[in-house]
């Protein structure tokens, strides 16, 4: 109790390394490999964790490309080196059925999340590393600056998207929970105050949008299918969605499973997302590791994508 009262207390501010919390009273905080068919046992340890992911990747030479139809000039799968973590979705071995019980997305505060959220928080939550690491990655795949007839959405939002410096499209809508802070986001030009979590239905018309964006806060979805299916909906044919996440979070809010694994695990649960909340509807989610290099004393805060385009 004593250890729940800390987080509660820090996670007020910048958000915490993210690492695996005590059971769930009552609740059975799983581990993907339990979820999954393959029954080797995920601890903490790296070695089990890798022990996990080999029986879950078979490895391949090359990151899967994006869809010849995308905007950038040059393709996300461009890269030195493919990282093992960019492999975890290339043969992800999806189970026939939903791996995940409604327990899985239980969190430790399950208090209304507008009370978490009601004061403003102006900060990154993410490194200044990583937090360029996700703006060229935006610049790489995002349509060109200026194009009158795009439509972007990014969800769980807040006063900062990440988007390239005067990046403009037709319509840039930030989606979140503080008003305070979706005011303060100038690279939008409007908002919706939305809890995904009470209501995971989007306020928009079908075939809305051309780019859907999430920064750090996919952790914190405790109804995911819903919210990927609304995705899909207000997706245009082609258009593409981008889950971008970190090892940091708020402990007490993010999901059971998240807590409870790695890296390499939160790559597989967030393609999972995209394969099973509308089967067909995405051509196959790809990761990418877009982790920067050095950082305060050599090390930064590792980032990665996953992402998927809706089907035409």
């Amino acid at each position: 109790m004593q250890r729940l009262r800390t987080l509660q207390v820090q996670s007020h501010h910048r958000a915490y390394v993210c690492a695996a919390l005590p059971r769930l009273p009552g609740a059975s905080q799983r581990t993907l490999a339990q979820s999954s068919p393959h029954s080797s046992p995920l601890s903490s340890s790296g070695a089990s964790r890798r022990q996990l992911l080999g029986s879950l990747v078979l490895g391949g030479s090359s990151l899967l490309e994006l869809s010849s139809s995308g905007w950038s000039s040059r393709s996300v799968a461009q890269a030195a080196a493919v990282s093992e973590k960019e492999k975890v979705l290339q043969d992800p071995k999806w189970p026939e059925k939903w791996p995940f019980r409604p327990e899985d997305f239980l969190r430790y505060d399950e208090s209304d999340d507008s009370v978490f959220y009601e004061a403003p928080r102006f900060v990154y939550h993410i490194d200044d590393g990583a937090v360029k690491s996700l703006t060229e990655f935006y610049s790489s795949v995002f349509p060109p600056s200026g194009s009158d007839d795009v439509a972007m959405l990014d969800i769980c939002s807040s006063w900062v998207s990440h988007y390239p410096p005067g990046y403009k499209a037709g319509k840039i809508v930030a989606l979140g929970m503080n008003e305070e802070e979706l005011k303060a986001n100038k690279e939008a030009s409007e908002y919706v105050v939305h809890d995904l979590n009470l209501e995971p239905d989007l306020p928009f018309p079908d075939n809305s949008f051309d780019i859907i964006t999430n920064a750090v806060s996919v952790d914190y979805l405790n109804k995911p299918l819903e919210v990927f299916q609304e995705i899909h909906r207000v997706l245009k044919p082609g258009g593409k969605a981008y889950m971008s996440f970190s090892n940091r979070c708020f402990p007490t809010k993010a999901i059971a499973l998240w807590t409870a694994t790695g890296d390499e695990d939160h790559i597989w649960i967030v393609g999972s997302y995209f394969h099973y909340s509308v089967p067909g509807g995405f051509h196959e989610p790809q990761a990418k590791d877009i982790s920067p290099r050095g950082g305060l004393f050599g090390k930064s805060d590792p980032m990665y994508v996953v992402y998927a385009e809706k089907k035409a």
